[in-house]
């Protein structure tokens, strides 16, 4: 906790609800603390939901360390559909047939994505090519090549089988992973297309989702209340 008389300086963690952008939650932390430098370690698109880390004051010059570090999260894939935004609330550009979704033939499509790869990064993506982030060329209509980054994915668990074409997955991987990109990748792997559903950040490094404030709480919040949450930084 920040004392109440202390510069704002350390991190808060916040379980962004599904709806708003990570830049949003920053908004309205800013409304209390408007005279702080914020920063966020690792977008989450608006469809997704889970831990996002806050750094204020000189704690933002620790930005990369925690963007660097491992990430878990769970998602849902949907098989059968293509979108042009590789989640589900994109255009569907592509329909095909679904195989059964057995366990055994789940596990062996998940055993040839796990490791260290390459993996081409989706165009709705805030990386940016000549200045310009990939979503906004995407949302042109814009497809332009894009570098593929080696990644690690040290493991992907099928929780449960939901329907005859969505599962529920939980993916340890480093940072610079695309999980929309790896329901994509799923997707060919059984012979068929997938978008992501549904994800949910839940752990950066050692900072877990159970930890974290309830974003929809912080409009409740005021600048007190933001410092007893504030950790500091080591």
């Amino acid at each position: 906790m920040i004392p109440a008389s202390a510069p704002l300086d350390g991190l808060l963690l916040v379980n962004k609800p599904s709806g708003p952008t990570s830049y949003d939650v920053i908004r309205i932390v800013k409304r209390f603390v408007k005279d702080t430098k914020i920063g966020h370690c690792g977008t989450l698109d608006p469809i997704a939901s889970g831990l996002l880390i806050l750094l204020f004051g000189k704690s933002t010059k620790k930005q990369a360390v925690f963007m660097g570090q491992d990430k878990i999260y769970r998602a849902q894939i949907q098989f059968g559909i293509k979108t042009d935004s590789a989640d589900i609330t994109g255009k569907t550009v592509e329909e095909k047939c679904v195989p059964e979704l057995s366990r055994e033939l789940l596990e062996s499509a998940i055993s040839k994505l796990t490791g260290e790869r390459d993996q081409c990064p989706p165009m709705y993506s805030a990386i940016k090519i000549g200045g310009t982030p990939l979503y906004k060329m995407a949302r042109k209509g814009e497809v332009v090549d894009r570098k593929a980054r080696r990644i690690r994915i040290d493991s992907i668990n099928l929780i449960n089988i939901l329907s005859p074409d969505v599962i529920d997955i939980r993916v340890h991987c480093s940072s610079g992973t695309y999980i929309r990109s790896l329901a994509e990748e799923m997707g060919e792997q059984l012979g068929t297309v997938a978008t992501m559903k549904a994800l949910v950040r839940e752990s950066i490094g050692e900072f877990h989702i159970q930890e974290a404030v309830n974003g929809e709480d912080l409009f409740q919040f005021n600048e007190l209340m933001i410092k007893e949450k504030v950790r500091v930084v080591s």
